[in-house]
């Protein structure tokens, strides 16, 4: 199955009915077009067969016999005197070798005889009494309907058979336009049936699309639960849907109320011990100090990632991206004036992160405090659409960069190439670590501006 398309894989629910609808529908049309043509076809036979019944009938009625010989009526049809006019009749009689021999004929046949199906002695013997209607060609090549029934006269040793025929083409024709005209309704008919059964299905499918934008608005913070009513069959799933989400949330609460504690738990000890080593001095306090600020570093870090974490499988919520961007360069730009600083920042008002505000202060903020550590005179911060559900935070400086082999080195966490700059080590670090727990990740490159170019891949909020 996993070497099928995803189409395949999983299929529409709304395609299946349709389609299930459709070879129904069409399948019925079919078969009542063809019985609709059947039975004008055998209608239009039937009163073909009529015709030549009345004729056989005249035939047999007004035919006489004088000393064993047959004498055929004077007039039994107007067309019939009228040469290949396509009503022809024919008398005759068998032979002692199994032929048919004949006694008189229409003068519409001229030159011709009417042929008889070749099994008629085994089928008058096998039903006495009754006619013979069957298909043959005419004088000109016509197809005819034909007629043959036989009768026994006094005096005879062998019996009379009367043939009758007509030409079916006009028959033909009308049954060739009956089933054009058929097949053109029961076209369009199946072309309506198809729009109809589209439509029905993408109205009766509605509430289950409105559902699916629901949820999809509560993964992305746009709503807190499903509120739509829906129909009887959906609202169970609705309400289940709902639970889960308060589940969620309650789960998500009680892992930030344990992500306190712990902070809690492990920062106060960390403070008195650097607090009591600080005043005892010495080569132990030294060395107490140092452990405890790396231990306090350490729970940061961890502390940070599993809030980040907790929040990314939690309730979905917005934080505007311009407005964040905004704080922080007016309160970088105070701290690096000394520099000259000049942060050029630029965002769509309608981009916004899905995630909390603090995580995205804390990720925009470490990216563009590190380049203004490392700049010269400029920064430049972008935020761009990477696609319909994430964003793209991407920050340049004009300072010496970083050489590709060092790159990796600095996502270490506490990892410093330069001891003599201010700071812990972990700015670049917290961002990956931040950028990851939301499903993106961080990439450090080469600027535009001759410096660092680093990267942040974020969800996006609708």
């Amino acid at each position: 199955m996993r070497f099928l398309p995803a189409g395949l894989r999983h299929p529409s629910l709304a395609r299946r009915l349709v389609l299930l609808a459709l070879g129904w529908s069409l399948a019925a049309l079919v078969v009542t077009a063809v019985v609709f043509a059947l039975l004008f076809q055998q209608a239009a036979v039937r009163r073909v067969d009529q015709t030549l019944n009345d004729l056989t009938v005249n035939l047999v009625t007004y035919s006489t016999v004088d000393g064993g010989q047959v004498y055929a009526p004077l007039f039994t049809d107007e067309r019939a005197l009228r040469v290949y006019s396509g009503r022809y009749w024919e008398i005759v009689e068998p032979t002692a070798d199994g032929k048919l021999r004949p006694i008189a004929k229409s003068h519409s046949l001229f030159d011709a005889e009417l042929g008889a199906p070749p099994d008629w002695a085994a089928r008058f013997k096998a039903k006495p009494g009754a006619a013979i209607h069957y298909d043959t060609a005419g004088p000109q090549d016509e197809p005819l309907r034909a007629r043959a029934q036989q009768n026994w006269y006094p005096g005879r040793k062998e019996p009379v058979i009367f043939l009758a025929a007509e030409d079916r083409s006009s028959v033909n024709r009308d049954v060739s336009t009956f089933v054009v005209a058929t097949a053109a309704a029961f076209v369009i008919l199946g072309a309506g049936l198809i729009v109809a059964i589209v439509i029905q299905v993408r109205v009766g499918l509605r509430p289950l699309f409105e559902l699916r934008r629901e949820v999809a608005a509560v993964r992305r913070g746009q709503a807190e639960r499903v509120a739509a009513t829906y129909p009887s069959e959906l609202t169970p799933l609705a309400d289940e849907l709902n639970a889960l989400v308060d589940h969620n949330r309650q789960v998500v609460e009680r892992q930030r109320t344990h992500v306190g504690n712990l902070a809690h738990a492990l920062k106060t000890p960390i403070s008195v011990m650097i607090a009591e080593s600080s005043q005892r001095p010495g080569p132990l306090a030294e060395v107490v100090t140092r452990q405890a600020e790396a231990m306090r570093q350490q729970v940061d870090h961890h502390l940070r990632r599993a809030r980040a974490a907790a929040r990314t499988q939690g309730q979905g919520e917005r934080t505007s991206v311009a407005e964040v961007l905004d704080e922080l360069t007016r309160t970088l730009s105070r701290i690096f004036q000394d520099k000259g600083v000049e942060i050029d920042w630029d965002v769509d008002d309608d981009l916004y992160f899905l995630g909390e505000r603090q995580d995205l202060l804390e990720i925009a903020g470490n990216a563009i405090e590190n380049a203004c550590k490392w700049c010269r005179r400029r920064v430049r911060v972008r935020v761009e659409e990477a696609g319909a559900e994430r964003l793209r935070l991407i920050v340049e400086d004009d300072g010496p960069g970083l050489p590709p082999e060092l790159r990796a080195e600095v996502l270490r966490r506490g990892a410093r190439l330069d001891e003599d700059a201010p700071g812990s080590g972990l700015g670049l670090s917290i961002i990956d670590e931040l950028a990851r727990a939301y499903g993106g990740g961080l990439e450090l490159g080469d600027s535009g501006l001759g410096g660092l170019r680093l990267e942040a891949d974020l969800p996006r909020a609708a």
